[in-house]
């Protein structure tokens, strides 16, 4: 074997190399598409934390979306008022109004109110303790208390307070999901501030078989359903469903009447100025 046979291979990689970088060169110089430079300034306008509350999976991809005018600089729930106002004049856009969107716990069920059947030790976490006979709590369905949600918040607006329930911080809170993506037994969800009317319990069960597990779970009654105006609420496995796309709902007296005569107080009617999730003060909550 003489020395040509050792050189072949390799020049004709390098041959190759060199063909496809040539190749790709070309391409790119004629296919490539040029960013638009505002999106980089728009970008560094945005508070960075790349939570996806706006909906995109973070700050670059809703910065491409506001310099195309898909979507409107309000959309970013984690930005101030001046930042909005700042994207807006550098946009030359309109800010947009958005309703704003908080964390809400479908669980009212605490150390208080939610009966212990095994003392669960362990390591802290709620994901943890779930995976051990669901936690320990008679209600399979209830929160554990042990604060993933809290070690979860991106902004710190969650908190578990001395009854072993996360309170949010509405007038805080972004939307940004945290909490919904941690929770094992998924009782976060993300609703419009101004649905005041709401459920807190996730229990698809009725009557004793409820109170014996909580004594502030949806014993599936639905007196709430027969005293709202009608149309507005069902039951659904047991539980009440609030449907807000009738347009039934108003802050009046007719609406909260809805509240009256729950006999465990599992459905609430929540001031934004008021609302503490998972809290017992019953001062904390508008009782009509």
């Amino acid at each position: 074997m003489n020395i040509l046979d050792f050189l072949t291979a390799p020049l004709i990689m390098t041959s190759l190399g060199l063909l496809f970088g040539v190749i790709l060169a070309v391409a790119y110089h004629y296919l490539k598409v040029d960013e638009d430079p505002r999106i980089a300034e728009t970008e560094e306008l945005l508070p960075g934390t790349n939570c996806g509350a706006c909906g995109e999976p973070g700050c670059l991809p809703f910065a491409i979306k506001l310099v195309a005018g898909e979507t409107i600089p309000s959309g970013c729930t984690v930005a101030s008022e001046d930042d909005i106002d700042n994207l807006s004049e550098f946009l030359g856009v309109d800010a947009g109004e958005q309703e704003k969107v908080v964390a809400r716990l479908r669980c009212a069920g605490g150390k208080a109110q939610a009966f212990q059947v095994a003392e669960y030790q362990g390591f802290e976490s709620c994901r943890a303790a779930a995976v051990i006979s669901g936690g320990g709590k008679g209600c399979s369905w209830g929160c554990l208390g042990l604060g993933d949600c809290e070690v979860a918040c991106t902004f710190d607006v969650i908190h578990m307070n001395n009854n072993g329930l996360p309170v949010v911080d509405s007038a805080n809170c972004t939307a940004c999901s945290d909490c919904v993506d941690i929770c094992p037994k998924d009782l976060f969800e993300l609703k419009p501030i101004a649905e005041k009317l709401y459920v807190q319990c996730n229990i698809p069960l009725e009557g004793e078989s409820v109170t014996a597990l909580c004594s502030a779970g949806c014993d599936g009654c639905a007196k709430c359903v027969a005293d709202a105006p009608a149309g507005l609420m069902y039951m659904e496995n047991e539980l009440p469903v609030i449907d807000y796309t009738t347009g039934l709902f108003t802050n009046d007296k007719a609406t909260k009447k809805a509240i009256e005569r729950c006999p465990t107080n599992a459905i609430q009617w929540l001031e934004a100025d008021q609302f503490v999730e998972g809290t017992i003060e019953k001062e904390r909550y508008s009782h009509y």
